[in-house]
């Protein structure tokens, strides 16, 4: 039965905001909660988020809004190119016997509209553009993800994706440079993302 619920949309937070019981403050803050939940920026989860947020600043993003974790892509540019980030390192926050092997998930899959409460059909790549965000530092004493000269960044149309004859489901490093795509680095990311949809745009249809 339909509750007539809609979605909440989130509205942006500055870390000041109290936490109170019935209007009497506790004494801790929404930033203490954040730094408590999300300050292991080597773990997988925060890493994925964090890298989303960095590919978000390189294209002129997330300076107002909020993420939004429901969407079919994780970024939509000013010029309406849908953009989906997927991120790898090879030093995890757990014991590690070896560096991790660079791979990405990368299946089609069906999209949900947060607005409508809809599933789509069938699977599919939603965004325009994928952005391949790896954490290439390879030693555990000086790896911080808050350095951006420690990321490279691969650009790739998702049409390249799909039109590969391996794997559907996960791509690994070396076939990602196979796709004739080389490294970016973090200034030259908008231009490259741009890049890539204008191409998209004169692609001949059909």
């Amino acid at each position: 039965m339909d509750s007539g619920l809609s979605w909440i949309q989130a509205t942006r937070k500055s870390g000041t905001e109290v936490f109170h019981c019935g209007g009497v403050e506790l004494g801790f803050t929404l930033l203490d909660f954040w730094q408590w939940a999300d300050s292991d920026l080597i773990s997988n989860a925060c890493r994925g988020r964090l890298a989303e947020f960095i590919v978000a600043r390189a294209l002129g993003l997330g300076t107002a809004d909020v993420r939004n974790e429901w969407d079919s892509v994780d970024l939509q540019t000013s010029g309406g190119t849908k953009v989906e980030v997927k991120s790898a390192a090879y030093v995890q926050s757990w014991f590690q016997k070896k560096l991790s092997t660079i791979s990405f998930v990368v299946p089609p899959r069906r999209g949900y509209d947060y607005r409508t409460n809809e599933l789509e059909p069938e699977p599919r790549r939603h965004a325009d553009v994928y952005v391949f965000a790896i954490l290439v530092c390879q030693d555990q004493a000086s790896i911080n993800p808050l350095d951006i000269s420690q990321w490279e960044f691969y650009v790739v149309p998702t049409t390249r994706l799909s039109e590969r004859e391996r794997s559907q489901h996960s791509i690994t490093f070396k076939s990602l440079k196979q796709l004739d795509c080389r490294p970016v680095a973090f200034a030259e990311l908008r231009n490259a993302v741009e890049s890539v949809a204008k191409n998209l745009e004169s692609r001949p249809s059909g």
